[in-house]
């Protein structure tokens, strides 16, 4: 085995994980073209399913995130990428973690843990 499995499917889900907390910070999904680019710049890309393009990691936001560690699981169908996170937020909603809603009351509610680090309003502007 010489790593992970395109063959299995075109789009394999990626856990971004920060290295020096262990927070999970995100899962999105990578193609061949987005792994092999982030293996040569040492940055995360991914393959967004909504614009069907690569998505290079705050190409936008500035919030980048650079690789420390990859790891795929036993199947090779599933990547864990240990980040450094540049700016402090993974997620587009300006939270550090995208996993920033906690189901509460049984699942009938949910409560906000995460804290805001930016506006999106303000980050994301189009012109």
């Amino acid at each position: 085995m010489s790593g992970p499995d395109f063959s299995k499917a075109e789009l394999l889900p990626v856990i971004a994980q920060d290295e020096a907390t262990g927070d999970v910070l995100m899962l999105a999904y990578m193609n061949a073209e987005a792994y092999q680019e982030t293996l040569a710049t040492g940055r995360v890309c991914y393959f967004s399913r909504s614009r069907n393009k690569l998505w290079r990691k705050g190409e936008e936001s500035g919030n980048v995130q650079e690789v420390k560690a990859i790891y795929f699981d036993c199947d090779a169908d599933t990547l864990l990428i240990k980040v450094n996170q540049i700016g402090g937020a993974a997620c587009h909603e300006g939270y550090r973690s995208c996993f920033f809603r906690q189901v509460t009351d049984g699942g009938e509610n949910f409560q906000t843990v995460g804290e805001r680090v930016f506006d999106p309003k303000e980050v994301y502007k189009k012109n």
